[in-house]
């Protein structure tokens, strides 16, 4: 008689009538595993706290590793110093992928910093581990319980069925201020466009032959409308000696709505094959070789943002308004893709800084609830100098500090004295 494959046994199963959502329930619930929400949740597990971390997408790194960036941006002040002006989470990575050489340095105006997106992906899911992080992955918020003046639960969807989220804090890092919509919060909608880009990245560079960024944007500028090029700059991120590069040349709309954000991924990377017609035939020394490695998720800058007890503005960011409850600090530009065609691009001068007031990321009707990333409050400008990976890591870092010292309590009566030293490395050279 044959011996059976398997003595695995296999039952026939329905949905159970009204069966309950997966009840989990923590200290600290962070809404977005982006750079804002890894060190809102790094920073609170380290504090001691039991922390759960959500995002929509079904992998860990939000923008930073998926939509393919490539560049930690605002981390670094001006030339000629470059101070650090942001430590915590990035003292880590640039340690770590430091040492395996999956970092390149660029200086301009200002420092970035540019990574190998895979090894930092890997990076972002080993460090949450290590800090015993419970993660939720591919969880859509579809309903927010409000008692009073606190959230006490967030229901996610995932494929897994619903899950119920009951915490003391909630750090609302989603990006689109997706929390607080659904817990009926105000929040800010630009009156236009803010665009987004479609990153992709290219191989078989020829490093040595590629043009200056000011070469490539002029060609752009010149040849848009021949390639059919919605935008008429760009840049390449060139990782050197590794002959890839990582392209920031289109301008896609970011919709609120369902439909259109499908059909806005779908003209974005049709923009981005575009973009390597133009760069194969226009400079076929550097780039008649590229093919395209990756595609990465559409990148959104700035869609809708939550109110907060305090709308950074324009001035305070040109004036360098040091405020008595600053949190986090950079130098980056003013930044603000409001027109297809190009951006707003302001530098400040070399011992410029400005600052985020912890009361742009505290919503004036709930006390357990801070905002961190690119969804804090600021006028359409200065929010646009803010929402770049350096402050959006700090912004993340202070919400665990400042919900670590409400605890029951309110996030508006916290000390702003002692959540200032706490913060000390992000606040002072």
């Amino acid at each position: 008689m044959p011996h059976p494959l398997t003595e695995l046994k296999v039952h026939t199963v329905r949905k159970p009538a009204g069966s309950a959502a997966h009840q989990v329930s923590a200290d600290v619930c962070v809404v977005g595993a982006g750079i804002a929400g890894l060190s809102a949740a790094i920073e609170s597990a380290r504090l001691g706290r039991d922390v759960v971390l959500v995002d929509a997408l079904p992998v860990l790194g939000g923008q930073m590793v998926n939509s393919l960036i490539g560049l930690f941006c605002g981390v670094f002040g001006n030339a000629p110093e470059y101070r650090q002006l942001t430590h915590g989470i990035f003292d880590d990575i640039f340690r770590d992928l430091g040492a395996t050489g999956d970092l390149f340095r660029q200086r301009r105006h200002t420092l970035t910093v540019g990574y190998d997106e895979v090894v930092l992906g890997r990076w972002v899911e080993d460090t949450v581990r290590e800090h015993g992080i419970r993660v939720i992955t591919g969880a859509a918020i579809t309903g927010v319980v409000r008692g009073g003046d606190r959230i006490e639960s967030v229901t996610f969807a995932t494929r897994y069925g619903a899950v119920d989220v009951d915490a003391t804090g909630f750090v609302d890092a989603s990006g689109d201020a997706s929390l607080i919509w659904e817990a009926g919060l105000p929040c800010r909608l630009p009156e236009r466009e803010i665009y987004g880009s479609q990153q992709l990245v290219v191989e078989h560079v020829a490093e040595e032959a590629s043009p200056e960024p000011d070469e490539l944007a002029e060609r752009v500028g010149a040849k848009a409308e021949q390639y059919g090029l919605r935008r008429r700059d760009g840049l390449a991120f060139h990782f050197p000696g590794r002959g890839t590069a990582v392209l920031n040349m289109t301008h896609i709309e970011a919709p609120l709505e369902p439909i259109a954000a499908a059909q806005a991924q779908l003209e974005g990377k049709a923009q981005a094959d575009r973009v390597v017609a133009f760069l194969r035939a226009e400079f076929p020394e550097a780039f008649g070789r590229i093919r395209v490695r990756a595609y990465g998720l559409p990148g959104r800058r700035q869609t809708r943002w939550a109110q907060g007890k305090h709308q950074l503005t324009l001035d305070e960011v040109r004036a360098g308004t040091r405020f008595p409850d600053a949190v986090a600090r950079t130098a980056w530009p003013v930044e603000l893709h409001d027109s297809p065609e190009g951006y707003v691009w302001e530098t400040f001068e070399p011992d410029h800084v400005h600052y985020v007031p912890l009361r742009s990321m505290t919503p004036p009707d709930v006390h357990n609830v801070l905002v961190a990333g690119r969804c804090i409050d600021g006028d359409a400008a200065a929010l646009s100098s803010v929402r770049v990976m350096g402050p959006c890591g700090a912004m993340g870092m202070a919400a665990a500090h400042a919900l670590d010292m409400a605890g029951k309590d309110s996030v508006h009566d916290i000390d702003h004295g002692e959540l200032a030293t706490r913060l000390v490395r992000n606040l002072e050279s």
